[in-house]
């Protein structure tokens, strides 16, 4: 299960309420392959879950996990930070070992290690500047 903040839920309803369309019901939080340590996450709105799905409720957030990512997210939470260095949604997440210098990527616990992962020098694509 994934867990959402107080703040975070309060967050999302004021996005989801700008947005202005009315089938807009859930957060979709997903991990996908990409970044230069080798997953980043997607959040999104979505209306409802589908076949593959797995939804909870947090603070009056339907939260929305597709069964790939679920794994990659067990135990994770979503909190909103608005301080001096900037504003956003952040994941803590238990299952990463390592996570690219700026923060965008991840890398979780049994995946490739990250010695074997390209250095941003070679492609990491993200124009982070990071390494590994």
């Amino acid at each position: 299960m994934i867990m959402i903040t107080e703040r975070a839920a309060e967050k999302v309803k004021e996005l989801m309420a700008a947005e202005g369309d009315p089938s807009l019901s859930a957060l979709r939080v997903a991990v996908e392959g990409g970044g230069c340590s080798g997953f980043q996450y997607a959040l999104g709105f979505d209306s409802a879950p589908e076949d593959n799905d797995e939804a909870w409720e947090h603070h009056g957030v339907r939260v929305i996990v597709d069964r790939f990512s679920l794994p990659y997210l067990e135990g994770a939470s979503v909190d909103y930070i608005d301080g001096l260095t900037g504003a956003g949604f952040q994941i803590e997440n238990p299952n990463v070992v390592a996570a690219c210098g700026c923060g965008s990527s991840f890398q979780a616990k049994d995946e490739v290690p990250a010695a074997a992962l390209p250095d941003a020098d070679d492609g990491c694509g993200t124009g982070c500047g990071c390494s590994h």
